[in-house]
């Protein structure tokens, strides 16, 4: 099946989760938007991360997959309510046909929803983790010394090759495109949570609703989002070092600090442990409400977690703390944004646990706010004499 045959089929996307990795995937989509205009595109994504792709215009439609409520609910014994909508979210999968299937996620419950869904072309990786490739019948390299954003649009550039791995590719090439739909559901919603905080964290009116896609030259506000979680234990940094450093920021710049995250907890510790005045909006907003927050802030600065990747997308400029993980791979895409490591030899390892967490622990309060003044400078926010 060459490119031509595939503009007017049905392609299945198979990327489940996790916050980062759907965002990963949005410029893949676009290019094959681009490339195939007239096909029919599904996505099946988990419920944490479907909000994301709500309303997307490069989409036809959203199939969710609650696998981790129906695993949840078999395990406390609750059995006929699971195994109905998992019946029926099997029912719609095979409804369609699919004449492609791609499997960005490569990994044992993607390739199974892979096989389920009874498509014609099966492409995935050629890794093989969890046995995923045995459920494929044509894979491409999974270059892992790329970025994710990059390994995941070597899937187009194969399509757009008639099914090579190298050669002249038949689609333009462009940048990588991330869309987001923000609307003004997700504005007033913002602006409701800070309500009383406006003029102290300047975060303009504009109304309207539409597309946001990553870019630069845009009017910020005058303050600072702060996430200080993580999913990984191995990925955080200390609580008392976020709050000095948020300190920092207020008394020395007279800039704004929003700390968010998705529970509020962690957060609270932080606001706990600091001596100025901050907005503590932990769990209460939803991922497309956090992005327009992003969307409107100075800077991000975060953990290596899901946020920092929307702070990305937005075209927002990120100050990253990464430990056990490699940036290269899966750090903020794109220009302007700032690395914090401490370079130990043991990095990265990629481990979830660690005894000592002395590559997080090794990054200075002092360090993470000079590259804040820094970057702030740049954006002209502060003028660097503060």
């Amino acid at each position: 099946m060459d490119r031509e045959e595939l503009e007017t089929v049905n392609i299945l996307l198979v990327k489940l989760s996790a916050i980062g990795d759907v965002i990963h995937t949005l410029p893949a989509l676009a290019a094959l938007r681009r490339c195939y205009p007239d096909a029919d595109i599904t996505w099946v994504v988990e419920e944490a991360a479907a909000d994301l792709l709500s309303g997307h215009p490069d989409l036809n439609r959203i199939l969710v997959s609650r696998r981790k409520t129906w695993m949840k609910d078999l395990r406390r014994g609750r059995i006929l309510a699971p195994l109905r909508e998992m019946h029926a979210f099997l029912r719609e999968l095979r409804g369609r046909h699919y004449d492609l299937v791609i499997d960005f996620h490569g990994l044992l419950k993607s390739a199974v929803i892979v096989l389920f869904s009874g498509g014609k072309r099966k492409l995935g990786y050629d890794s093989l983790q969890e046995g995923s490739g045995l459920f494929y019948n044509e894979k491409i390299p999974e270059k892992m010394g790329k970025h994710a954003v990059d390994r995941y649009l070597d899937f187009v550039r194969y399509l757009s090759r008639g099914g090579r791995n190298d050669g002249e590719t038949a689609c333009p090439a462009a940048a990588p495109e991330f869309t987001l739909i923000i609307g003004e559901e997700e504005r007033r919603r913002v602006a409701f949570l800070l309500q009383g905080q406006a003029e102290i964290l300047n975060i303009a009116d504009k109304g309207g609703e539409g597309a946001q896609s990553g870019g630069r030259g845009k009017s910020k506000g005058r303050f600072v989002a702060v996430n200080p979680v993580a999913f990984w234990e191995t990925k955080l940094w200390e609580d008392k070092k976020f709050a000095d450093l948020c300190d920092r920021i207020r008394r020395e710049l007279g800039i704004g600090v929003i700390l968010t995250g998705d529970e509020d907890g962690p957060l609270d510790r932080v606001k706990a442990l600091m001596k100025t005045e901050v907005v503590n909006l932990g769990g209460k907003t939803t991922l497309r409400e956090l992005a327009f927050l992003y969307s409107e802030a100075a800077l991000v600065i975060t953990t290596d977690t899901g946020p920092m990747h929307l702070a990305a997308a937005v075209g927002t400029p990120v100050v990253a703390l990464f430990g056990p993980t490699d940036p290269a791979r899966t750090g903020p895409y794109g220009p302007g944004h700032r690395i914090i490591r401490s370079g130990l030899d043991c990095m990265p390892c990629f481990r979830k646990q660690c005894e000592t967490k002395s590559c997080m622990k090794e990054i200075a309060v002092e360090e993470v706010f000079a590259a804040t003044k820094e970057m702030l400078t740049r954006e002209g926010v502060t003028d660097g004499n503060q």
